[in-house]
C-alpha cells in the first residue's frame, strides 16, 4: 500500500505504458512468467498474481499449498453497490488518495539471487537459495514508479517483497505510507496472532478472530518490540502448534511500524506491514526513491511450529550475516545483577576469577566503567563520554583486561574472553558530549527536551553523530582485548524534529552497525533496548544475539523465550541465570530450574556474584555450565519444537533436534504443584518414526512410539525440570 501526495504538477510526455501481455517465458522452476501471469513457487507453497489487462492493476490470485497450471479466477460479485468492482477485487499494492487504478503495470525482470536493499538490513543468498522478480508499476498522472521486489527462498517457503517508490516527475512528492508487504486473502475466516507487552514481559503470544473492519499493533517509540513485535501471523481457526494452515510476516525493521490487518465489507482480508504512517512522510525530489523495508513472508502446512522453524532456518541461514550465527556461544557472566556500578579494576578481576572458577568463558563488564569529569557512578552521568574513569581504571581498561584475558577455565586450556557494555545511542545531559554538542540531542524544536532514565536520545540521523559512535567504538575495540559488545538502548524516542526523522535514524543506525560488524567481523556483539525492546530481524542482521528481555526470572522467561521463538530462532537469544530472589518478580525457583530456561537460549549466561551464592547453589553451576554447553550445539543449529506452551499446561515441554536427526534434547519443567493427580505424558514431535531411540534414563524406543504414545517424567517437588537427551541407534 503506498498514499503519496503531489506538490507541483508532473511533467508530460510520460513514457508510455505497456498494454498487451509480454512473451510467455520461465525464467527458472521458482519463478515462472507467462506473460502477465507470475508464480513463485517453494517446496510447499505458491505465490501467484497477475495483471489485469483492462486496468494494468496486479491482482492477487493465491497465496497458500502449492497449485499448478491454471487456476481458476475469482468471481466477483455482481451484486450492485457503492463500492464498486474497485473495492471487490484482491490487490497485490493499493494505494489511496484516488478513484481508480493509476499505478499500473509497466514491465517485469527475474534475476537469480537477491540485490542488497540500499541502506537496509535483507535477507541474502545466491542463485542456487533464491530467485528475485521486480514488477514495474507506473503512475502517468504523478509520474510515480513503483518496483515491487519479490524473492522466493524456495527451501524455505518464504516469499520476501520490498517496495522502492521513486518520483519520476519534475516536482516534490511526499510519501505518507508505505507498505513493505500487501496480501489480500479470499473470503475466509482467520485467526491472528501477535506478540504483545512491555518492559520485563516481552513477546507475550496473543491469539484472536479476526474480525470485521481494522485491527492491529504498532510501535511509534523508534522501538520494535516491547510493547508489539513487528511480526504478524494468520491461521486458520482450527489451526495448532502442529497441524493446520499458518502464514507468518516479519518485517525486518527496527524502528516504528504498522502491522494492520482489514476484514472488509466482502469477507476478504488484507494484511499490510510496513513503516509507521504517522512518522514517515518522506519528501522526495525528481529522480529520488524510498525504498521500504523487507517483509518475510512464511506459509506452513504443519500448523504453527512448522511457520516458526522455516523462520528460524531461513534467518540463521540467510539473514544474520555474523560468522557466530550457529557457532561459537560461550558460556558468560555479566557484572550487571552482582556489581551494579560498585566496582574497580581489582573487584572485576575478581569477579572475572571467580567466574573462571566455575567454567566460565566470557566475562562481561557491564555499565559503570566510564567517565571522566563526570563519571559514570549511577544513571545520572556520563553517556556519552566513553573514556574510563581514572577512578576505577586508573591505568585504563588494557591492564585489567589483559589481566582477565590470561585466566583460564577451570578444566580447560581455554582463555578467558573478555567483553563490554555500551549504549552509544544515549547521552546524558552531565555528561561532556552533551556541553559540548546540545544539538546533537534528539529534540522537538524549541519544546523542553524530557528525560527517560535520565537520559537524551542522540540524533544517529546526523551523520556527525554517526561518525562520532564510529570513531568512539572503533577506539574502544583497538584499546584492548575486547572480544564482545553489549549494544544498549534504554528509551524510546519521543521527541523527533519531524516525522521523517525516525526513519532517517535507523537508517543511519544500521550505517553505524554495518560498518562496526565489518571492521570487527572477529567480535561477537549483543543487541539489547532494555531488555527486549529492540528484539527484531533488522538488528538480527548484525548481531548474531540479543537480550530477550531484563526480566531474567526463569518462570516468566519461559513465556518470553517460547513467544519469541514464534518468529526468531533461539539461536538468537541471550537468556542469563541470575540470583534469587529474583530482581524483578521477587521470586525463589531452584538453580537447576533457573539454569535448563536459560540454556535455551543461543546465549546462556549467569547474572550474579558467585561469592554472594548459597553453597549448594554456587556448587551446583559448574555442573549447569557444562550441561548449557553440550546442549548449545543443538540450540545453534537445531530446529525446535514447541511440544507444550506455558499458556496452556502446567508442564511446558520443548524438544530441539539436530540437524541431521540423529541427536534431541526434551525441556521439561513444572510450573505448580499438583497433587492426587495422574502423571501426563510428553509426546514428542519432529521424531523418525521408523527409528530407534535411546532416551536418557528411560531406554530405547521407537520414534512412533514416542511420537504417539510418549513417556512420563514424574516431579517430587512444587516446581521443577528436567533435561533428557536422545540418541538415535
Amino acid at each position: 500500500m503506498v498514499r503519496f501526495t503531489t506538490r507541483l504538477a508532473p511533467a508530460a510526455g510520460l513514457v508510455a505504458l505497456l498494454s498487451c501481455p509480454t512473451v510467455a517465458q520461465a525464467a527458472s522452476s521458482n519463478v515462472v512468467v507467462d506473460g502477465t501471469s507470475f508464480a513463485l513457487n517453494g517446496e510447499n507453497v505458491s505465490y501467484r498474481f497477475h495483471v489485469d489487462n483492462s486496468t494494468g492493476d496486479l491482482i492477487s490470485d493465491h497465496f497458500g499449498g502449492i497449485v499448478t497450471g491454471d487456476i481458476p479466477a475469482d468471481i466477483v460479485s455482481s451484486i450492485n453497490g457503492w463500492v464498486g468492482e474497485p473495492g471487490r477485487v484482491r490487490r497485490e499494492f493499493p494505494d489511496q488518495g484516488r478513484g481508480d487504478f493509476h499505478l499500473q503495470y509497466q514491465s517485469h525482470t527475474v534475476i537469480q539471487g537477491k540485490p542488497e536493499l540500499p541502506g537496509l538490513p535483507a535477507t541474502f543468498g545466491t542463485g542456487d537459495d533464491v530467485t528475485t522478480l521486480t514488477v514495474r508499476l507506473y503512475d502517468n498522472y504523478s509520474s510515480v514508479a513503483a518496483d515491487l521486489s519479490y524473492s522466493i527462498f524456495s527451501k524455505y517457503d518464504a516469499v520476501v517483497r520490498s517496495v522502492n517508490v521513486t518520483n519520476m516527475g519534475k516536482g516534490n512528492i511526499t510519501v505518507e505510507a508505505l507498505a513493505s508487504m500487501s496480501v489480500d486473502f479470499p473470503f475466509e475466516d482467520l485467526d491472528m496472532i501477535t506478540l504483545s507487552g512491555d518492559w520485563a514481559r516481552e513477546a507475550h503470544p496473543q491469539r484472536r478472530k479476526v474480525q470485521y473492519g481494522t485491527q492491529g499493533v504498532g510501535s511509534s517509540a523508534g522501538y520494535s518490540s516491547h510493547l508489539h513485535n513487528p511480526f504478524l501471523a494468520l491461521v486458520d481457526p482450527a489451526t495448532t502448534e502442529s497441524s493446520g494452515e499458518a502464514w507468518g510476516f516479519s518485517l525486518v525493521y527496527t524502528g516504528s511500524f504498522s502491522v494492520d490487518v482489514e476484514k472488509g465489507s466482502q469477507g476478504f482480508t488484507r494484511a499490510l506491514l510496513g513503516l509507521n504512517p504517522n512518522q514517515l512522510s518522506w519528501s522526495l525530489g525528481p529522480g529520488e526513491s524510498l525504498t521500504s523495508p523487507e517483509c518475510v513472508s512464511v506459509y506452513s502446512n504443519n500448523g504453527i511450529g512448522g511457520m516458526s522453524r522455516m523462520f528460524h532456518r531461513l534467518y540463521r541461514n540467510h539473514l544474520i550475516k555474523s560468522k557466530f550465527a550457529t557457532s561459537d556461544r560461550p558460556p558468560l557472566l555479566n557484572s550487571w545483577e552482582g556489581l551494579s556500578f560498585n566496582y574497580n579494576a581489582s573487584t572485576i578481576v575478581d569477579l572475572a576469577q571467580e567466574s573462571a572458577d566455575l567454567g566460565i568463558k566470557l566475562f562481561v563488564l557491564d555499565d559503570g566503567w566510564f567517565g571522566v569529569k563526570y563519571p559514570r557512578d549511577d544513571d545520572n552521568a556520563g553517556l556519552g563520554d566513553w573514556t574510563p574513569n581514572p577512578a576505577k581504571f586508573p591505568h585504563g581498561l588494557a591492564s585489567p583486561v589483559d589481566q582477565i584475558t590470561g585466566l583460564q577455565a577451570a578444566n580447560t586450556s581455554t582463555d578467558l574472553r573478555f567483553g563490554i557494555w555500551v549504549e552509544p545511542e544515549m547521552v546524558n545531559p552531565n555528561s561532556t558530549l552533551y556541553h559540548e554538542h546540545p544539538d546533537w540531542a534528539m529534540h522537538a524544536g524549541s519544546y523542553p527536551r524530557t528525560l527517560q532514565r535520565n537520559q537524551l536520545v542522540l540524533n544517529v540521523a546526523l551523520p556527525e553523530v554517526q561518525d562520532f559512535i564510529i570513531d568512539f567504538m572503533t577506539k574502544l575495540l583497538n584499546s584492548a582485548d575486547i572480544s564482545y559488545i553489549k549494544w544498549d538502548n534504554n528509551r524510546g524516542i519521543h521527541e523527533m524534529p519531524s516525522p521523517s526523522t525516525d526513519h532517517k535514524y535507523m537508517l543511519g543506525m544500521y550505517r553505524v552497525f554495518d560498518t562496526l560488524t565489518t571492521r570487527f567481523p572477529n567480535v561477537l556483539w549483543e543487541g539489547c533496548g532494555s531488555g527486549g525492546g529492540r528484539f527484531d530481524a533488522g538488528v538480527l542482521q548484525y548481531f548474531p544475539q540479543i537480550w530477550a528481555s531484563d526480566d531474567t526470572d526463569a518462570m516468566e522467561r519461559i513465556t518470553i523465550q517460547l513467544g519469541t521463538s514464534l518468529v526468531y530462532p533461539p539461536s538468537a537469544m541471550g537468556a542469563h541465570l541470575s540470583a534469587v530472589p529474583n530482581q524483578q518478580t521477587g521470586r525463589t525457583l531452584p538453580i537447576s530450574f533457573r539454569g535448563h530456561v536459560a540454556m535455551m537460549g543461543g546465549s546462556f549466561g549467569l547474572e550474579l556474584d558467585p561469592a554472594d551464592m548459597p553453597a549448594d547453589d554456587k556448587a551446583a553451576l559448574p555442573g549447569l555450565i557444562k550441561l548449557a554447553e553440550k546442549v548449545n550445539p543443538l540450540i545453534l543449529k537445531g530446529d525446535l519444537y514447541r511440544l507444550s506452551l506455558p499458556e496452556d499446561s502446567n508442564w511446558p515441554a520443548v524438544l530441539f533436534i539436530s540437524e541431521n536427526g540423529s541427536q534431541a534434547v526434551l525441556f521439561y519443567f513444572q510450573t505448580a504443584p499438583r497433587i492426587n493427580n495422574s502423571i501426563p505424558r510428553v509426546r514428542f514431535q519432529g521424531l523418525d518414526s521408523a527409528a530407534m531411540y535411546k532416551v536418557e534414563g528411560k531406554g530405547v524406543y521407537s520414534g512412533a512410539t514416542l511420537m504417539n504414545m510418549g513417556l512420563q517424567f514424574p516431579f517430587d517437588t512444587d516446581v521443577g525440570s528436567i533435561v533428557v537427551f536422545l540418541e538415535k541407534e
